[in-house]
């Protein structure tokens, strides 16, 4: 019997390897309308694209962005448009 610890730990950023999928990903977690989860997809792509790369190009600490990224954080929303730039997304706003 295979026990939990023996298993590989699961990174979702692992899973983003195209722009295609980050975008299908972060689209999808921000139709759900929960602001932490999509704080943490954030999270994940800025992992995905490379941290450092991230926190360079937002002017940004490579710390001070896990700690705005992290679960329970209540970053200003122009923090977060300057981390969703930086990932090559924009945010946008449509009618339905």
């Amino acid at each position: 019997m295979v026990k939990v610890s023996d298993l590989p730990e699961f990174d979702l950023a692992e899973q983003l390897k195209t722009d295609k999928d980050i975008a299908t990903y972060m689209a999808m977690v921000l139709e759900d309308g929960d602001t932490d989860e999509f704080i943490r997809a954030v999270g994940y792509v800025a992992k995905a694209k490379g941290m450092t790369q991230i926190a360079n190009s937002t002017g940004l600490g490579r710390e001070s962005l896990y700690k705005t990224l992290k679960s329970g954080a209540k970053p200003q929303f122009d923090t977060i448009k300057k981390v969703v730039e930086a990932l090559g997304c924009h945010l946008s706003v449509v009618t339905h």
